[in-house]
Protein backbone atom coordinates (compact mmCIF):
# COMPACT_ATOMS: atom_id res chain seq x y z
CA UNK A 1 0.00 0.00 0.00
CA UNK A 2 2.86 2.17 0.75
CA UNK A 3 4.35 1.68 -3.10
CA UNK A 4 0.86 2.68 -4.47
CA UNK A 5 0.82 5.92 -2.12
CA UNK A 6 4.02 6.83 -3.31
CA UNK A 7 2.68 6.50 -7.50
CA UNK A 8 -0.35 8.30 -6.26
CA UNK A 9 1.80 11.18 -4.83
CA UNK A 10 4.32 11.13 -7.54
CA UNK A 11 1.69 11.26 -10.43
CA UNK A 12 -0.05 14.23 -8.23
CA UNK A 13 2.90 16.17 -7.89
CA UNK A 14 3.56 15.68 -11.75
CA UNK A 15 0.10 16.93 -12.36
CA UNK A 16 0.59 19.96 -10.22
CA UNK A 17 3.56 20.60 -11.99
CA UNK A 18 1.89 19.93 -15.29
CA UNK A 19 -0.83 23.15 -14.14
CA UNK A 20 1.97 25.24 -12.80
CA UNK A 21 3.20 25.22 -15.82
CA UNK A 22 0.01 25.62 -17.61
CA UNK A 23 -0.74 28.25 -15.44
CA UNK A 24 2.53 29.99 -16.24
CA UNK A 25 1.97 29.83 -19.73
CA UNK A 26 -1.35 31.61 -19.53
CA UNK A 27 -0.07 34.45 -17.50
CA UNK A 28 2.77 34.65 -19.70
CA UNK A 29 0.20 34.82 -22.86
CA UNK A 30 -2.17 36.79 -21.17
CA UNK A 31 0.02 39.44 -20.39
CA UNK A 32 1.14 39.22 -24.14
CA UNK A 33 -2.17 39.93 -25.26
CA UNK A 34 -2.62 42.79 -22.48
CA UNK A 35 0.54 44.67 -23.98
CA UNK A 36 -0.92 44.04 -27.24
CA UNK A 37 -4.51 45.34 -26.52
CA UNK A 38 -2.82 48.20 -24.43
CA UNK A 39 -0.67 49.59 -27.75
CA UNK A 40 -3.87 48.78 -30.09
CA UNK A 41 -5.88 51.20 -27.41
CA UNK A 42 -3.22 53.94 -27.51
CA UNK A 43 -3.63 53.59 -31.15
CA UNK A 44 -7.32 54.17 -31.12
CA UNK A 45 -6.90 57.16 -29.18
CA UNK A 46 -4.50 58.94 -31.15
CA UNK A 47 -6.49 57.99 -34.42
CA UNK A 48 -9.36 59.28 -32.55
CA UNK A 49 -8.27 62.63 -31.43
CA UNK A 50 -7.15 63.51 -34.81
CA UNK A 51 -10.15 62.71 -35.74
CA UNK A 52 -11.79 64.62 -33.82
CA UNK A 53 -9.56 67.65 -33.87
CA UNK A 54 -9.97 67.67 -37.47
CA UNK A 55 -13.78 67.50 -37.31
CA UNK A 56 -13.76 70.61 -34.95
CA UNK A 57 -11.62 72.35 -37.05
CA UNK A 58 -14.02 71.54 -40.23
CA UNK A 59 -16.63 72.23 -37.95
CA UNK A 60 -15.40 75.60 -37.14
CA UNK A 61 -14.65 76.65 -40.55
CA UNK A 62 -18.20 75.24 -41.67
CA UNK A 63 -19.80 77.54 -38.96
CA UNK A 64 -17.42 80.95 -39.87
CA UNK A 65 -18.73 80.43 -43.30
CA UNK A 66 -22.61 79.66 -42.99
CA UNK A 67 -22.20 82.09 -40.00
CA UNK A 68 -21.02 84.55 -42.43
CA UNK A 69 -23.50 83.73 -45.28
CA UNK A 70 -26.48 84.08 -43.26
CA UNK A 71 -25.37 87.44 -41.62
CA UNK A 72 -25.24 88.53 -45.52
CA UNK A 73 -28.46 87.48 -46.37
CA UNK A 74 -30.54 87.97 -43.36
CA UNK A 75 -28.67 91.77 -43.22
CA UNK A 76 -29.32 92.50 -47.14
CA UNK A 77 -32.97 91.17 -46.75
CA UNK A 78 -33.89 93.54 -43.79
CA UNK A 79 -32.07 96.35 -45.05
CA UNK A 80 -34.50 96.16 -48.09
CA UNK A 81 -37.25 95.41 -46.06
CA UNK A 82 -36.53 97.62 -42.70
CA UNK A 83 -33.90 99.87 -43.76
CA UNK A 84 -34.83 102.82 -41.99
CA UNK A 85 -35.67 100.91 -38.44
CA UNK A 86 -32.14 99.71 -39.12
CA UNK A 87 -32.22 95.91 -38.28
CA UNK A 88 -29.40 95.14 -40.24
CA UNK A 89 -27.23 97.18 -38.38
CA UNK A 90 -28.20 95.33 -35.36
CA UNK A 91 -27.64 92.38 -37.11
CA UNK A 92 -24.19 92.99 -38.30
CA UNK A 93 -23.35 94.33 -34.91
CA UNK A 94 -23.49 98.17 -35.42
CA UNK A 95 -25.44 99.01 -32.57
CA UNK A 96 -24.60 102.76 -32.45
CA UNK A 97 -25.13 103.00 -35.95
CA UNK A 98 -28.97 100.88 -35.82
CA UNK A 99 -29.78 103.50 -33.05
CA UNK A 100 -28.93 106.36 -35.06
CA UNK A 101 -30.86 105.14 -37.61
CA UNK A 102 -33.64 104.20 -35.26
CA UNK A 103 -34.16 107.47 -33.71
CA UNK A 104 -33.96 109.13 -37.10
CA UNK A 105 -37.15 107.34 -37.98
CA UNK A 106 -38.91 107.96 -34.98
CA UNK A 107 -38.31 111.56 -35.69
CA UNK A 108 -38.85 111.73 -39.08
CA UNK A 109 -42.25 110.35 -38.63
CA UNK A 110 -43.43 112.94 -36.05
CA UNK A 111 -41.61 115.47 -38.10
CA UNK A 112 -42.71 115.42 -41.75
CA UNK A 113 -41.75 111.99 -43.40
CA UNK A 114 -38.85 113.42 -45.56
CA UNK A 115 -36.26 112.19 -43.23
CA UNK A 116 -37.84 108.80 -42.49
CA UNK A 117 -37.77 108.21 -46.47
CA UNK A 118 -33.95 108.93 -46.38
CA UNK A 119 -33.24 106.77 -44.28
CA UNK A 120 -35.46 103.64 -45.90
CA UNK A 121 -33.35 104.81 -49.00
CA UNK A 122 -30.28 104.35 -47.11
CA UNK A 123 -31.30 100.94 -45.60
CA UNK A 124 -32.28 99.77 -48.97
CA UNK A 125 -29.05 100.53 -50.74
CA UNK A 126 -27.28 99.03 -47.95
CA UNK A 127 -29.73 96.08 -48.17
CA UNK A 128 -29.06 95.76 -52.30
CA UNK A 129 -24.87 96.44 -51.53
CA UNK A 130 -24.55 93.36 -48.72
CA UNK A 131 -26.19 91.21 -51.07
CA UNK A 132 -24.60 91.77 -54.27
CA UNK A 133 -21.37 91.60 -52.58
CA UNK A 134 -19.68 87.99 -52.64
CA UNK A 135 -19.51 86.16 -49.56
CA UNK A 136 -15.72 86.90 -48.93
CA UNK A 137 -15.83 90.45 -49.76
CA UNK A 138 -19.34 90.99 -47.53
CA UNK A 139 -17.39 88.85 -44.55
CA UNK A 140 -13.74 91.28 -44.96
CA UNK A 141 -15.57 94.80 -45.00
CA UNK A 142 -18.36 94.06 -42.53
CA UNK A 143 -17.98 91.46 -40.38
CA UNK A 144 -14.16 91.82 -40.05
CA UNK A 145 -13.25 95.52 -41.15
CA UNK A 146 -16.23 96.52 -39.71
CA UNK A 147 -17.24 99.30 -41.97
CA UNK A 148 -20.68 100.31 -40.53
CA UNK A 149 -21.91 102.61 -43.68
CA UNK A 150 -22.07 101.73 -47.44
Amino acid sequence: MSEENKNLSDDLNDMIGDVKENAKKAADKASELAGEAKEKASEFAEEAKETASEFVDSAKETFDNVTGDNKKVLAGVLGILFGSLGIHKFILGYNKEGIIMLIATVVGWFLCGIPSMIIYIIGLIEGIIYLTKSDEEFYNTYQVGKKPWF
